[in-house]
């Protein structure tokens, strides 16, 4: 009848909306945009950029001690588009000291100056740096032994050590090999702000620079219109201006409240979540959001993770705590009854909140916050499935992703590192499985040597939005810890009792944090499926009133989101 008329008309819409946004996105078009034609890489896809960008970190500290007599240096790496350095500084810096700097930057690098690396041992270079007195340098260095007794220490010179230019850093490099090698024209000091040391509330507060550089003047002038097109989809601005959410500072800091409007879009998403998650094989789950503290000590959390949970809480002369993870929840679910390899794989999904200790001053809208849900899910199979099992999350990645108009991704594997749990065969088999599916799937990846966790192999996919910006989205990891931890097994074809494979995997990361990105990416025009609402009915005169309210009534009832 006329509401299957209507279904179907509305579905032809929504469908329609998602091709349109994914077309869009495939063409490098937006509605108000034209493809760029310059393509700005980060340091991750161009060394010599990295280089460039990381020396001109140290060109830009050798300025400031130069104009500002008495500044500490701190930290001064390399960013994915630009560098920063941390000071110590008395007064604060205004933009009139940032054109300065960058004119004492432009000298220097018109000098050509080389740019060396000298190995030092521990003491020659506690005593160099007590000599300039450089206390957070020796901090640094303290820090690099504590990680590593035997580290080898490496100290990065600007000019020769005769030169009146001549400047030194605790660093690791690499650097372009002069100063020369920096185009003027492609730098550019962006702003101020404050950072604590190491991140700490507690310790004292540094002014840090922000930088960007690039080989071309052209390459420069994208990004920075690039940075003010971002500027313009602030998630935290449009949030506000769309009433989708809000941060209340009485309720604290990094805790979301989603309003009317935004809470629509979010269930829209967890809907869409849900139902391609049961049509995929999935079981959905809903488990605590405390456990006994016991619980993390089994699970490695409150040894290798506390720092990033928060405080426990004593009930019942018990301590509980706030989960940070879901993951040794699906772990006691599995052991609640013993398992046949005729039952693999199982596959259990949970739209799980948790809760994390961030420091305040990293705290960042809905991209860093303290609560918030991750699309989590864990897959218990067996060896023989494994490669299966991750061509399967690979395309679930696809179709979700897909459906927001994201359909360009950037891979990564990364592999065991050092130190590590589990055996040889076990690595091999999860390493040579995530690269036989990324080769089934036809995508393109990176490999990251050594990157693995102590625990496992991942993969790590970013997404690009409108504008061309990447973020970290998806992950799948395997792990060889937890079900080792908790005694997991199963029962095998030889009546064996061995592990189980597990395979943790979100694909937005969080729905807060995957929230953000569309709204920036939308630049809050969501498309008509999203939209928190769909149509809005205009009365010309009173005399129509009474049947648009009629109109309005019935457009609800198909469940579309109308207002007058």
């Amino acid at each position: 009848g006329t509401r299957g008329m209507y279904d179907k008309l509305a579905s032809r819409l929504v469908h329609a909306s998602a091709v349109a946004t994914s077309a869009e996105q495939q063409s490098g078009k937006s509605p108000a945009e034209e493809p760029a034609e310059i393509v700005l890489r980060t340091s991750d896809e161009s060394e010599e950029l990295l280089r460039i960008r990381h020396t001109s970190s140290h060109i830009l500290a050798q300025a400031v001690q130069k104009l500002f007599p008495g500044a500490q240096v701190t930290i001064g790496p390399w960013t994915d588009m630009g560098f920063y350095y941390d000071f110590d500084l008395e007064e604060p810096l205004s933009d009139k000291d940032l054109k300065a700097i960058r004119k004492e930057m432009i000298r220097i690098i018109k000098r050509k100056l080389p740019m060396w690396e000298e190995v030092v041992s521990v003491a020659e270079a506690e005593k160099r740096i007590k000599e300039i007195e450089e206390p957070y340098k020796l901090e640094i260095l303290e820090s690099i032994l504590e990680r590593d007794p035997s580290a080898q220490i490496t100290l990065w010179h600007t000019g020769e050590t005769e030169d009146k230019d001549h400047w030194w850093d605790l660093c690791g490099g690499p650097h372009v090999e002069s100063t020369g090698k920096i185009n003027p024209k492609g730098l550019a000091l962006e702003n101020v702000s404050g950072a604590y040391w190491r991140g700490d509330e507690n310790k004292q507060m540094l002014q840090r620079v922000y930088g960007t550089a690039w080989e071309t003047s052209q390459e420069l002038q994208a990004y920075k219109k690039m940075k003010q097109e971002a500027l313009k989809r602030d998630h935290r601005k449009l949030g506000k201006d769309l009433n989708l959410f809000s941060i209340q500072e009485g309720a604290g800091g990094g805790l979301v409240f989603w309003h009317p409007k935004g809470s629509v879009v979010r269930n829209q998403i967890e809907e869409h979540w849900r139902n391609i998650h049961i049509a995929r094989g999935y079981d959905l789950v809903y488990t605590p959001h405390i456990a006994d503290i016991d619980l993390w000590k089994t699970s490695g959390h409150y040894d290798f993770y506390g720092e990033n949970m928060f405080q426990g809480i004593n009930i019942d002369d018990k301590e509980y705590q706030l989960r940070p993870m879901n993951c040794p929840f699906h772990v006691l679910m599995y052991k609640n009854a013993p398992h046949s390899y005729r039952e693999f794989p199982l596959r259990w999904g949970e739209l799980g909140t948790v809760y994390r200790y961030e420091r305040s001053g990293a705290l960042h809208g809905l991209f860093r916050v303290r609560g918030f849900t991750q699309d989590d899910a864990h897959i218990f199979c067996l060896p023989s499935q494994v490669t299966d099992e991750i061509k399967n999350v690979l395309d679930l990645v696809e179709d979700l992703l897909s459906a927001y108009g994201f359909v360009e991704y950037e891979v990564n594997l990364s592999t065991k590192p050092e130190k590590s749990v589990g055996s040889n065969e076990i690595w091999d088999l999860a390493e040579s499985s995530l690269k036989e599916a990324l080769q089934l799937k036809g995508w393109d990846h990176i490999v990251d040597v050594g990157g693995g966790a102590f625990y496992g192999p991942k993969i790590d996919i970013k997404i690009k939005d409108a504008i061309g910006r990447k973020w970290q989205c998806s992950t799948i990891q395997l792990d060889f810890n937890l079900p080792e931890r908790f005694d997991m097994e199963y029962v095998d074809e030889e009546n064996g009792r061995p592990r189980p494979i597990m395979i943790h995997r979100a694909i937005f990361g969080s729905i807060e944090r995957f929230m953000g990105v569309l709204i920036e990416s939308y630049a809050g025009l969501f498309p008509l499926w999203l939209a928190p609402i769909q149509a809005r009915i205009v009365i010309v005169n009173d005399s129509v009133r009474e049947y648009a309210n009629s109109c309005l009534e019935m457009f609800k009832s198909y469940g579309l989101r109308v207002d007058i």
